[in-house]
């Protein structure tokens, strides 16, 4: 079903879009890798064409306006189309307010938003042209629930969750875009890496959650994708069973 099918997966280089493109790459399409670190990418690329897919190292900054618009074209120029865009890249260096971190503020908004707003510019006059396609934003179960210490990533992923139920509004019924947000819960990603609030890391530390695991998000991507051409499936909700 996704046999050549052309695949832009955003922040590639680890966590889910790198167990999303794992996992599609058994289907055969061709994948275009993007993320900011070319060696993790390319060592990525080397397990996807191994697997019988091709796959395309696109080395970029999201938050690069300019750079995502040349990208796009570059890619569309190339290979006719995208049929697929997985908006994945984000960041969650969360913290208490009081902390004022405005430059990580600036950071979530610029990637989680304006940078997922920049791939979506990149592919959507094609898919429009097309009347085809498929733009699936992962987003959060802090898009749907608030927690002390989760303000800014809250509000993004807020934007984020809203953002896509009015793009499928807008553009499946009178384009046949598909728009699909997939909601994680608590993921054992490197999501929490960039956390720099030492009170935030000791409350997660206290935490006795399971995580889900990357490829328990893929498998809801791949769900999403491959449905009939007369099915959009809106929204994923994907959650550890012990998370309230």
């Amino acid at each position: 079903m996704l046999k050549e099918k052309v695949i832009v997966i955003t922040g590639a280089s680890s966590g889910i879009g790198e167990a999303t493109a794992l996992l599609l790459a058994e289907q055969q399409p061709i994948l275009i890798l993007m993320a900011r670190r070319k060696d993790r990418l390319d060592a990525l690329a080397s397990k996807v064409e191994a697997l019988g897919s091709q796959a395309v190292v696109v080395p970029l900054d999201i938050t690069d306006r300019q750079a995502v618009a040349d990208a796009f074209s570059m890619i569309i120029n190339r290979f006719g189309r995208v049929d697929v865009l997985i908006n994945n890249a984000g960041l969650m260096p969360v913290s208490f307010m009081d902390k004022l971190k405005v430059d990580e503020w600036d950071r979530m908004i610029d990637v989680n938003l304006k940078g997922l707003l920049y791939c979506i510019a990149g592919v959507l006059t094609h898919m429009k042209d097309r009347r085809a396609g498929h733009i699936i934003n992962v987003s959060s179960v802090a898009g749907r629930k608030v927690w002390p210490g989760f303000a800014v990533y809250n509000a993004t992923k807020f934007g984020v969750t809203a953002l896509s139920e009015a793009m499928r509004m807008e553009l499946t019924p009178s384009y046949n875009i598909k728009v699909t947000v997939i909601e994680p819960g608590a993921v054992a990603t490197e999501l929490t890496h960039t956390i720099t609030d030492q009170d935030i890391l000791d409350s997660f530390a206290k935490r006795r959650i399971t995580p889900l695991q990357a490829n328990d998000i893929a498998r809801a991507i791949k769900y999403a994708i491959t449905q009939p051409d007369h099915v959009n499936v809106s929204e994923v909700v994907v959650m550890p069973s012990a998370q309230m």
